[in-house]
């Protein structure tokens, strides 16, 4: 160690109570991966990590970070899927899942004041018990924090209805990255003063400031909701049954779409029948106290499509819209995987399906396709057989936050080269193939390369197919203005 190397560990020790800072090295390790896909060589074990308990125990070790010079990783649940945060070398994890008080419920405002690490499904609770509910639903909320979904601007089911995380956050509380407490935004539903601070930084994956304070709008818990179940024989008409709803000039909160591969593997892990009733499943939730008859709507438009389509008060549909929480992957051990997490224009919907199911017959892999169809966020899978990838070629084994018990992270790929005549490598290289193909094909139809995953260090690669030279170089103008030394969640969200 030198001059210029502090004991980073020492350091702590000397600021933080035992219990609220960890160097073992089983928590080290623990806290240097999320859910996303690594390579091995971007493992690194952290130097600490720090549990704090309030706004003043961050403010402190951000300053100790600004004064000795160490990289900061914020977490919470680890559950994101795009390496938003997985820790850089040299580095120390703030985990913020002590934080989880809270603060406040007003429901006369409609309001809810929360620390970072309040889980998702547990403000939904207290909520509940006031008539009200907190509209993000990501698929992971029984685990995630309200801050990694800040973080990231998470999505979920009910997006198409409420929209995604920035539309429910109305303030927050952020220390930037020398350690002062700012306020930004509103507790009120309208409010324009100055610059919109608040929308900068929810979704800006920690790398301009730690949010230790989140005021979010609350909506109305429906006491009516129709659950519909529609099985298709093609996958395109199921998706085009998405398009007729809308022009129906029907709302759902929930539309979402599983392809017949997927509903086998639901089966498979969960004790379904689904796939034996059709190719393709639509299921949608209405709510509000004209659920009925927006529900009857839809039924009406989709047996016209030709679906299977359950009757009023079906017990089985409300289930399906838990399996539907489970529905990339879990418990497949028998194949190796890639996804991903594109948004395309709605009316582009069918033209994007058609287009990676040519791709997945081109580059001779299977395809899965899962989507929240009402706005147009979808996850294709590519596969292969784990059969087909040699001992030692296969990538590590880690879940997701929509698959804990996947047998590989979505989006890994391994290195290998290219002319080796080697079906191992050319397995990889067509899945990573389908998988660039997939994205490059949303881009085109005027889509995202994510939807609500955010960008992490996993995405980057991609990220100025999207962006411009222009716009990439004014976020890191907006990054150094913020972290003009890059010590917050450094090496990920942007290039």
């Amino acid at each position: 160690m030198t001059a210029s190397d502090p004991d980073v560990p020492m350091i702590l020790r000397g600021a933080f109570a035992s219990h609220a800072l960890s160097t073992d090295p089983a928590e080290l390790d623990a806290h240097s991966v999320d859910k996303g896909p690594l390579e091995h060589w971007q493992v690194h074990r952290p130097r600490a990590v720090v549990f704090p308990e309030s706004t003043q125990d961050v403010q402190k070790l951000v300053r100790l970070s600004a004064e000795h010079g160490f990289a900061l990783i914020t977490r919470g649940a680890g559950t994101s899927v795009s390496g938003g945060a997985n820790t850089t070398e040299g580095s120390v994890v703030l985990n913020l899942a002590r934080m989880n008080r809270i603060l406040a419920m007003r429901p006369e405002d409609e309001v809810a004041v929360v620390e970072p690490g309040v889980i998702n499904a547990d403000l939904n609770a207290a909520a509940a018990e006031h008539g009200l509910m907190y509209a993000p639903d990501p698929a992971s909320y029984r685990i995630s924090t309200i801050g990694g979904n800040v973080a990231t601007n998470a999505g979920g089911l009910r997006c198409a209805k409420y929209g995604v995380t920035r539309d429910s956050v109305l303030a927050l509380d952020v220390v930037l990255a020398d350690g002062t407490l700012i306020h930004t935004g509103q507790a009120t539903f309208k409010g324009v003063a100055g610059y919109d601070l608040t929308s900068l930084f929810v979704g800006s994956e920690g790398t301009l400031g730690i949010v230790v304070g989140v005021t979010v709008r609350l909506r109305h818990l429906s006491e009516h909701t129709e659950t519909i179940a529609a099985f298709f024989e093609e996958l395109t008409t199921a998706a085009q049954g998405v398009l007729e709803i809308g022009k129906a000039r029907v709302q759902p909160a929930i539309t979402e779409l599983l392809d017949h591969n997927t509903m086998l593997a639901l089966d498979e892990a969960q004790g379904s029948d689904l796939a034996g009733r059709g190719n393709t499943l639509l299921l949608i939730q209405t709510d509000g106290h004209g659920a009925a008859i927006e529900a009857e709507i839809i039924r009406e438009v989709l047996r016209g499509l030709g679906a299977l389509v359950s009757d009023p008060g079906s017990t089985e549909s409300e289930r399906l819209i838990e399996l539907r929480r489970h529905a990339r992957g879990d418990g497949v051990v028998t194949e190796v995987r890639v996804g991903e997490d594109v948004a395309v224009p709605r009316s582009k919907l069918v033209d994007y399906i058609r287009a990676i199911e040519g791709l997945a017959e081109e580059h001779q892999v299977q395809l899965k396709v899962v989507a929240h169809a009402g706005d147009g966020n979808l996850h294709p899978t590519f596969s292969v057989p784990s059969a087909e990838l040699s001992p030692g070629t296969a990538p590590e084994t880690t879940a997701n936050d929509d698959a804990a018990s996947a047998a590989r992270p979505e989006g890994t790929s391994v290195t290998v080269d290219p002319a080796a005549d080697d079906p191992a490598a050319s397995a990889m290289l067509r899945l990573n193939a389908a998988l660039d193909g997939s994205v490059r094909l949303a881009l085109e139809m005027g889509g995202t390369i994510s939807g609500e995953h955010g960008i992490g260090t996993y995405k980057l690669r991609w990220l100025d197919w999207e962006q411009s030279e222009e716009v990439i170089a004014v976020q890191r103008r907006i990054k150094d203005v913020f972290d003009p030394e890059h010590r917050l969640n450094p090496g990920r969200a942007i290039l």
